[in-house]
């Protein structure tokens, strides 16, 4: 299989796909299903025994939430 390639993309969605996206997101969790999703044109599948974490940072008046799902892709 080819080496894929590093990527850091952060992509904005308007609320109403950012709802749906989690939405669908908690239902796959709810069931023990693996879940797909596409970001900025990449399609990913993330398997039912991923990892999940919350991030929160502060910097200044500034605060971020960071919902995190990470796996090993096989």
């Amino acid at each position: 299989m080819a080496k894929r390639p590093e990527r850091d993309i952060e992509k904005t969605y308007p609320r109403a796909q950012f709802v749906a996206k989690l939405r669908r997101l908690a239902d796959a969790l709810e069931k023990g299903k693996a879940f797909s999703i596409q970001v900025a044109g990449e399609r990913l599948h993330v398997p039912a025994d991923a990892h999940f974490s919350v991030e929160h940072e502060r910097e200044g008046a500034v605060d971020e939430l960071e919902l995190q799902v990470r796996w090993k892709r096989e």
